[in-house]
Order: structure tokens, then C-alpha cells, then sequence
């Protein structure tokens, strides 16, 4: 499959869902053969990966290899949408596990994977208890998915020159969205409130495996040079970030009909973002029973007429504000290193879309 350029993104979206449909089918026989229900599972981690998403990785791989030359119709083409595609079973890992550590009960509208599997217990009546049960699934399939994102690259087709160029870029993704999950967890129980610490985590949790990575590996598999990789990563450092703090706005202010997840799920999951860090320093500041009020809320079971009045508090704070200018800054700093960049005008483009989009999204 070798979409073409001109293409808009739900051809291309449609061509990775294609591709990992193709991967999971090339595994159902050696998933048969272990049986006693791992068939089952394996089919409930599927459906997760198919369901919704936008593929803004593999979209962002695709794009950034077609902006440093890659040819859609060359005989290339099919084995770098097949590791592009890959990227998606990497944020499956990440998103269950992300659920498990957050205590997540929604994903896209659907019951998140360790929730279905305790769900499932308790209405089998299996033995044990159904919460642990739940967990110990959903950590299973989202190591599953991480082994078989390295199965895919392996498996790609990529020729050994591009295979050894992408290989250090594979790998430091992988151990830099681990290292950013690490400093989530570790800021919460450290209450760590600062927003340096929130940035560090938006910089390795997302920016670097959700945009700069993605397109330093098209860059690679593109074998392009080093001015237009740092220029690449210049663009997804600053629009990584800034996709993470619409996130982290949608977290809070989001219509759960249109984000899939809780109103103020952040607030009740205790995520320490740079929405919640501007607003406490704020807080700090100028208002000490504000402050106090912040600090005792996140993190518990809140209703929604609490989380009505945080939303409330966090924006009187400028804390929203805060966030809108910070993206609008990051977005117009990408779009200068793009401009700058040896890029192609067809990718610059697209690229330059794709910034807009993922900057300004509702979901």
C-alpha cells in the first residue's frame, strides 16, 4: 500500500488500520495454538487497536519520510507504511498501561482493557478477585503490543542500510516514553508541583514518541541529512508539547461525548500537567485558600459540581489562558523550524496542517 501525498489523512489512516488488520491475522495461528483463552484476549487487545485513534504517529512517520524524499509509489513504500503502522501497537502498550496506572474506566468511549477483563471475571465467577485479575490481563496485552511493534519493524520488508538507521531512533522512543511514564508517577507521589517538572513530563511521556521521534524515523528510513533531522525535531519537540497541553486542557474541559473520557478525569487521576502546575503557582501567589483547595482536590473521587468549580477556579487563575499562549508560542517556533528546513514543499505542507490540526483538536 503506498498512499499518495496528495492524499488527505483518512486514506492514509485507512492504510494503517489495513496494515496492522494484515499483522494481527499473521499471528492468529500461533495465538490458536496456545489456546485456554489467549485467543480471546488477544482478540480484545485487537479491537482496541482498531478502535478510533487518529494515527497521528504513524501519520507523522509517513509524512515526515515523504517531506525528506521518500517516494509513495517506490518499491520502499509498503515496508515504511508497514513500520509507521507500528507505532500504533507502541501507544497501545502505552495507553493500557497508562489506564492501569491511572485507574482509567473509560478509553474511547469503551470500557478501558483492565476494566473489561475484571468485568468478565466477576460475571464468569472465577476465582480470585476480578480487580486483580483485570490488571494482570491488561499488563500482559500491553506488553504483547510492545513485542509485536518490534516484531513489525522486524518484519517490514525495510531494506538492512534503512533497517540499521532506524534502529537507534526505535530504540530511544522506547526508552524515552518508559522514562516519561516513570516521571509522571514519580512526580504525583513526589507531589512535585513545579511546572519544569510538568514540561519534562509532556516532553518525554508525549512529545518525543507521539511527534519528534515518529518523524526522525521517517526522516531516517528516508536516509535524510542531519540539518533536516534536527529541524524535524525542533518542529515535533515544540508541537509534541503543545499537542500535550491541549490534552491536557481536554482532560479538564473536554465533552466526554467528544473525548471518549470523564469530565475532569485529570483532576480526579491526580495528573500533575502544566494546566493544574501554572494554576497552583498562581494560586501560590495570590490566593493561599485557592491553593489549599487545589492541593486537597486532586487526586480523589470529586463529583461533578467540584470539578464544575475547579474548572472554574483553574481559569480565574489564568491558568487557561496560560496554556492557549503557550501553545500558540510552540506552534508558531515549529512552524519556523519547518519553514527553515530542507523539507520538501509537498511535506512542509502537509506538516504544517498537521501542526494546526493537532494544536487546535477538540478529542
Amino acid at each position: 500500500m503506498s498512499p499518495h501525498p496528495s492524499q488527505s489523512t483518512p486514506p492514509l489512516t485507512d492504510a494503517v488500520e489495513d496494515v496492522l488488520r494484515e499483522f494481527f491475522a499473521s499471528r492468529a495461528d500461533a495465538i490458536a495454538t496456545v489456546g485456554g483463552g489467549y485467543e480471546t484476549a488477544v482478540q480484545t487487545l485487537e479491537s482496541f487497536v482498531l478502535r478510533g485513534g487518529k494515527r497521528v504517529r504513524p501519520v507523522f512517520a509517513w509524512t515526515g519520510w515523504l517531506g525528506a524524499g521518500g517516494d509513495p509509489t517506490g518499491p520502499q513504500a509498503p515496508a515504511t507504511l508497514r513500520t509507521a503502522a507500528a507505532l500504533e501497537l507502541v501507544q497501545a502498550c502505552a495507553l493500557v498501561h497508562d489506564d492501569i496506572i491511572d485507574a482509567s474506566t473509560t478509553r474511547r468511549g469503551f470500557p478501558t482493557v483492565h476494566v473489561e477483563f475484571a468485568d468478565q471475571h466477576a460475571t464468569q465467577q472465577w476465582n480470585g478477585g476480578s480487580a486483580e485479575f483485570g490488571r494482570a490481563v491488561a499488563i500482559l496485552l500491553g506488553d504483547l503490543a510492545l513485542a509485536w511493534a518490534d516484531d513489525m519493524v522486524r518484519e517490514a520488508g525495510l531494506e538492512p542500510a534503512a533497517a540499521a538507521r532506524i534502529s537507534p531512533v526505535w530504540s530511544a522512543m522506547r526508552t524515552e516514553v518508559l522514562g516519561g511514564q516513570f516521571l509522571d508517577i514519580s512526580n504525583e507521589v513526589r507531589a512535585d508541583e513545579s511546572v519544569d517538572a510538568a514540561l519534562r513530563v509532556n516532553r518525554y511521556k508525549t512529545a518525543a514518541y507521539t511527534i519528534e521521534r515518529p518523524l526522525h524515523l521517517g526522516a531516517a528510513l528516508a536516509d535524510a541529512d542531519a540539518s533536516l533531522i534536527e529541524a524535524y525535531r525542533r518542529f515535533g519537540t515544540d508541537i509534541g508539547i503543545a499537542f500535550q497541553l491541549r490534552d491536557d486542557l481536554l482532560g479538564v474541559f473536554g465533552d466526554p461525548d467528544v473525548t471518549g473520557k470523564p469530565s475532569g478525569d485529570d483532576l480526579r487521576a491526580g495528573k500533575r500537567t502544566v494546566l493544574f502546575a501554572v494554576a497552583l503557582e498562581r494560586a501560590d501567589e495570590t490566593d493561599p485558600k485557592a491553593a489549599a483547595l487545589l492541593r486537597s482536590s486532586i487526586g480523589t473521587d470529586l463529583t461533578d459540581a467540584q470539578v464544575e468549580g475547579l474548572r472554574g477556579l483553574i481559569t480565574d487563575l489564568g491558568a487557561v489562558d496560560d496554556a492557549e499562549r503557550r501553545i500558540a508560542e510552540l506552534t508558531d517556533s515549529a512552524l519556523t523550524a519547518l519553514d527553515g528546513s530542507t523539507a520538501t514543499a509537498e511535506g512542509k505542507r502537509q506538516l504544517r496542517e498537521m501542526a494546526i490540526a493537532v494544536t487546535r483538536r477538540n478529542a
